[in-house]
């Protein structure tokens, strides 16, 4: 099906313009690294969410990057290399350790949700999903009514889902390359 051309209006549905923003702002941070990285310039970006929760990047830093963006005159506090440096490597193992356990929890989580899954494909083929087996414009209203309330149920249990999906990736894609946040 490929990209749609998204037109860009203010999304109205605030748990959607949310999803939007934590999607977006990722990429925007994931865009400005790697501009960084490839071009070594000097980048700073602040956002605020729908919440009013600032959130910044910055390479080297935000606060170097707007000192000098503020003292244009003065030269930079730091030369930048022609080649970036590669990223220091832990000097302690308890950020290695403190990752190895995030990710064995997540591993837990996922092999929760596959255990799940194959409990609710079971449901289905011993008949839980028969009752919706007819075409919509054969169904009575009760059974059109059960239907909407299902859907109604499936719909907010997979907007949960979701919404614990994207925290998990969020954290996943920060323990991977940290992004500095500045929280007040």
């Amino acid at each position: 099906m490929g990209r749609r051309k998204i037109e860009m209006k203010m999304v109205k549905d605030s748990s959607s313009r949310q999803v939007t923003f934590s999607k977006r702002r990722t990429g925007l941070f994931k865009k400005a690294n790697e501009l960084a990285t490839l071009c070594a310039a000097q980048v700073a970006i602040v956002v605020f969410s729908p919440g009013g929760k600032p959130f910044s990047f910055g390479h080297p830093s935000v606060e170097e990057v707007a000192d000098r963006f503020l003292n244009q005159d003065a030269p930079p506090k730091h030369s930048i290399p022609s080649h970036p440096e590669p990223p220091p490597q832990p000097q302690d193992d308890s950020n290695v350790d403190n990752l190895n356990q995030q990710l064995a929890e997540l591993l837990k989580q996922l092999e929760i949700e596959k255990q799940k899954a194959e409990k609710l494909e079971k449901e289905i083929k011993a008949g839980g999903g028969e009752k919706f087996q007819k075409p919509v414009n054969e169904l009575s209203l009760d059974e059109l009514l059960d239907m909407r309330e299902s859907m109604e149920s499936l719909h907010e249990k997979l907007q949960s889902r979701v919404n614990e999906m994207e925290a998990s990736s969020s954290l996943l894609l920060l323990s991977e390359n940290p992004v500095r946040m500045i929280v007040n």
